[in-house]
């Protein structure tokens, strides 16, 4: 804070320093900060507003610094407050006073603002990039378990038979929009900023499009005091993030639920497990249970920031340094989770016998005698009530369906007949054969659809490249 103190007496307090720094996290915004001044000098030095002497001079010092910071040789000082900042004095400090010429026609405001959307653009896409190879290794699993048949469930009770494929691939289409949501936030983060000042615009004729073309943006803003308070690209972000943790999360449940011994449906690799400090037979999920707990902070940071931005007047305040240490949590948390996800999951091991035990338990073919009952002509809501009298009965019983007689059947309906007994885990799947159904030949469809969108997605990232 030092640094700017031109029409103060006293420098500011100690306390205030520690309270106001951000170097101690945005440093990792350097190389974009690098970057967008870089840019920034050869522009000003090609309309003249320096030298190309001088405009080359600073850019050679600006990679000088960038090698600086990649091999740890520059000591941030929190006194100095932010990147920005520091970097800019290590500029002073390397050529003089042409190093103070960088800040010509930008303020930190329009700066700021562009580092934090260059971040958000690379990690963006490197959260599609993590998405695909998600879903690339889930239709993989599908297709070596489109024969696999697991319960289905509502309310965490069994409901009726699935291949395990097409649960798996639930999964796919709910990644599958998460990687729309961050390519449609992308659209709105491309947008160049600097060049807008503190908020008015800068008084010189400045090329903001060559900047943002060197920059890799798509769009420069076209309001200059809505490009240096604006941060719907940064809560776009982490509503993204959001949304691809819960499906992650929710994913995460089930691979607890189904590794406990209780439904033992599979077994997690030992690389991606933990063990007991204290219960030698134990073999802990805990990478899907920090994948859960690691959700609500990401939800706490997009509400953290939400609450933020509902107050400001325009321009930019303060406030708005508070979207950094949210942002690059919610970065990070996302991109590790979905590595760690793909990686998991490729090393995951299908107790089908198992599951097909549990299959055949209970009553979850209660529903297609309903639906059989129907077939001959009974009213649904009638062909439930006898189901669901039938059910109760065999429960009384101790009997499973294929151990009652036709006799017992009969009792509570007069449309059984023999061809009750033709009703099973197989020929449930197999009824369900239209689309988005569960029956083998529509997973396949679906597995198919959706190697087709990955490889017409990876086609345009390319393109794109």
């Amino acid at each position: 804070m030092s640094q700017i103190r031109g029409r103060f007496k006293k420098q500011a307090h100690e306390l205030v320093q520690k309270y106001t720094q951000s170097i101690s996290y945005d440093w990792r915004l350097y190389d974009y900060d690098i970057s967008g001044s870089i840019a920034h000098a050869r522009m000003l030095g090609k309309q003249g507003i320096i030298t190309k002497a001088e405009s080359k001079q600073i850019i050679k010092a600006l990679e000088n610094i960038r090698t600086e910071i990649k091999n740890g040789k520059l000591d941030f000082k929190p006194e100095l407050e932010d990147i920005h900042m520091n970097i800019e004095a290590r500029l002073v400090a390397m050529i003089g006073d042409v190093g103070r010429k960088l800040h010509t026609a930008r303020s930190r405001n329009d700066q700021v603002a562009t580092d934090v959307r260059m971040f958000v653009m690379e990690v963006g896409a490197l959260c599609m990039d993590g998405l695909q190879e998600l879903q690339e290794t889930l239709v993989d699993l599908a297709e070596k378990h489109v024969d696999t048949v697991i319960p289905g469930y509502t309310h965490l009770q069994r409901a009726q038979p699935v291949l395990l494929a097409h649960h798996l691939l639930a999964y796919f289409e709910m990644f599958e929009r998460d990687f729309h949501r961050f390519a449609v936030s992308l659209i709105h983060t491309s947008v160049m900023p600097l060049g807008s000042g503190a908020l008015a615009g800068v008084p010189y004729n400045i090329d903001r499009q060559a900047v943002a073309e060197e920059l890799g943006f798509n769009q420069i803003s076209q309001n200059s005091i809505d490009a240096v308070s604006d941060r719907d690209f940064v809560l776009e972000f982490e509503f993204a993030a959001s949304l691809t943790m819960m499906h992650l999360s929710r994913l995460a449940e089930e691979l607890v639920l189904w590794s406990s011994s209780e439904f033992d449906f599979i077994e997690l690799d030992d690389a991606f497990t933990t063990g007991s400090s204290i219960m030698p037979q134990k073999k802990n999920p805990d990478v899907a249970e920090l994948a859960r707990g690691k959700t609500g902070r990401v939800y706490g940071y997009l509400m953290a920031l939400l609450t933020t931005m509902k107050g400001l007047p325009l321009a930019y305040n303060r406030d708005m340094q508070e979207d950094k240490q949210g942002l690059f949590f919610c970065a990070d948390t996302v991109l590790t989770t979905l590595v760690l996800f793909a990686e998991m999951l490729k090393t995951l091991r299908v107790k089908t016998e198992n599951t097909t035990a549990a299959v055949n338990k209970g009553y979850i073919l209660a529903t297609d005698i309903a639906d059989y009952l129907v077939k001959k002509g009974e009213p649904f809501r009638t062909a439930h009530e006898n189901t669901a009298n039938l059910v109760r009965y065999a429960i009384e019983k101790g009997k499973s369906f294929s151990e009652l007689t036709l006799d017992e059947y009969r009792k509570f309906s007069s449309r059984f007949s023999k061809d009750v007994f033709d009703i099973t885990v197989a020929s449930s799947i197999a009824a369900r054969d239209h689309t988005g159904g569960t029956a083998k030949n529509q997973v396949l469809k679906q597995i198919t659809r959706a190697k087709i969108i990955l490889t017409e997605e990876d086609e345009q990232d390319t393109q794109k490249g």
